[in-house]
């Protein structure tokens, strides 16, 4: 009977995720700390994309971009965290389909692969305002910004569509859980009865896409604003260009340093724990510190964040 059911491929199949822990207390904790994370996260991205919005001093390219990653946090974070919250309450119960992971999997990849290149493009912006300030407003044109901005979700979906149909065309026994709690690619390669070295391999010909040459994009945007910035005299000006960029900065390292230790090393080194553990960065706590990151150490801002909510609270 149990041959049977592993080797039925006809009837609906549904994965379901591997608890955290199996001691009620660890996860109703690890519910209330998932909650509290995703809560803080959306508010937070929220407050700053309506804040870019409403504020006609922020009207510029930076800000424009910074609130097209605000957005794509949100998203991010929704796409995952909402059935992760149901899984870690009710492990055993909550189930996925085929089609409901496959979508889960798609908006992952998607709006993941759209943020890493958002992220080169806010590189790119701070290298022409630093390094060309002269030339910066004819150089970051507002047509330019837009394709810059449509560009990374174009990629992102071209990207995210081609792996994800092309994962979700393999055969799937039956249902299994995934070791992870969101519908991630590996896991849920691991779950086919087929051969996936194909899979893998487009997987990592993405990730180098998505990861590898957006970061050296980055790097190389960096070594030229830090040589700028050195050259600038007073400790003042260089203390501000320093300051626009370290908020970029720490959040690029968080995101493609948690990315890459899953999706750069090799398949066959993977680990269902350690994938968990980092893979809590990366979907919870980065979308976290994002706004975090941002409305404390911009000044600009953080006057525009208290402006808003003063006005909110005298409605």
């Amino acid at each position: 009977m149990e041959h049977t059911e592993d080797t039925n491929q006809t009837g609906p199949i549904h994965f379901h995720f591997r608890p955290f822990s199996k001691l009620p207390e660890v996860q109703l904790l690890i519910f209330v700390a998932f909650l509290a994370m995703y809560l803080v996260s959306i508010s937070g991205n929220v407050s700053i994309f309506l804040t870019i919005w409403v504020s006609r001093c922020l009207h510029t390219p930076m800000y424009f971009f910074l609130a097209n990653l605000a957005a794509l946090e949100t998203f991010y974070s929704s796409t995952i965290a909402p059935l992760t919250l149901a899984s870690v309450l009710a492990a055993e119960s909550t189930l996925i389909s085929l089609p409901g992971c496959g979508a889960q999997m798609f908006f992952f990849i998607f709006l993941g692969s759209a943020d890493c290149i958002l992220l080169a493009v806010m590189a790119y912006d701070r290298f022409v305002a630093i390094c060309h300030p002269l030339h910066y407003s004819l150089i970051m044109s507002w047509r330019l910004c837009v394709r810059l901005a449509l560009g990374s979700l174009l990629l992102g979906f071209i990207l995210a569509m081609q792996l994800t149909v092309l994962i979700f065309q393999l055969p799937f026994c039956s249902s299994k859980e995934i070791s992870m709690f969101y519908c991630d690619v590996l896991p849920v390669m691991r779950l086919a009865c087929a051969d996936t070295r194909v899979h893998e391999a487009t997987l990592f010909v993405v990730s180098v896409i998505v990861l590898t040459i957006p970061f050296l994009l980055i790097t190389l945007s960096y070594v030229f604003i830090v040589a700028a910035i050195l050259k600038i005299r007073s400790a003042e000006g260089r203390h501000k260009a320093f300051s626009t960029c370290s908020s970029h900065l720490i959040v690029v390292l968080l995101q493609y340093g948690c990315t890459s230790l899953i999706y750069l090393c090799p398949s066959s080194s993977y680990s269902s724990e350690r994938g968990q553990v980092v893979s809590v960065v990366y979907t919870f706590i980065t979308p976290l510190l994002n706004p975090l990151v941002y409305s404390v150490r911009n000044r600009e801002l953080k006057d525009a964040l208290k402006r808003a909510m003063m006005k909110f609270l005298l409605l």
